[in-house]
């Protein structure tokens, strides 16, 4: 190929070459110019400038983890108090006289414990002459008193309360 027809070729393609280029440069400048539109729309909001939002951001994340902590804190608190709550209640019905039948049902026991097995059970001796109630004093699921089998059934039912409780 010669030097003349390639300069021809050169000749006919230099205007659509250039014109190419400046529609490629005008379409450059209007992304800048749109770039330029946003990012001042960006810096100067609705509500103040980004520094400003972005102020606003941090002392709202710095309440929300102050009232986190301090909600935390309440929590511990009053899972501590729960766990010192009667959560187990064990009744049981019985008749202390059976054969003579002075005493029918009346009689119960009744166990009042915590999540650790801490509390009390409160026996009720009914005759028809008397009653008699006892309160015994129960830590870690045991007395130190010597429990009926009525009370040891009704401490067994509050255990299961609180096991049951805990599944939850």
């Amino acid at each position: 190929m010669s030097l003349a027809i390639l300069h021809s070729y050169v000749l006919i393609a230099a205007p659509y070459v250039a014109f190419g280029a400046l529609l490629i440069a005008l379409i450059a400048v209007g992304y800048a110019v749109a770039l330029k539109w946003r990012f001042k729309r960006l810096m100067t909001g609705r509500n103040g400038s980004i520094e400003e939002t972005i102020g606003i951001l941090l002392r709202d994340t710095k309440e929300l983890q102050q009232f986190r902590t301090e909600l935390e804190k309440y929590l511990k608190h009053a899972e501590g108090r729960l766990r010192g709550s009667v959560q187990g209640l064990g009744i049981v019905r019985f008749n202390p006289f059976a054969g003579d039948g002075s005493g029918g049902n009346q009689s119960f026991a009744v166990a009042f414990l915590d999540e650790g097995g801490r509390g009390m059970v409160l026996s009720s001796l009914y005759a028809r002459d008397r009653v008699g109630i006892y309160a015994k004093p129960v830590e870690a699921w045991v007395s130190t008193y010597e429990l009926s089998n009525e009370e040891k059934e009704a401490i067994d039912k509050a255990k299961q309360q609180v096991a049951a409780r805990k599944k939850l």
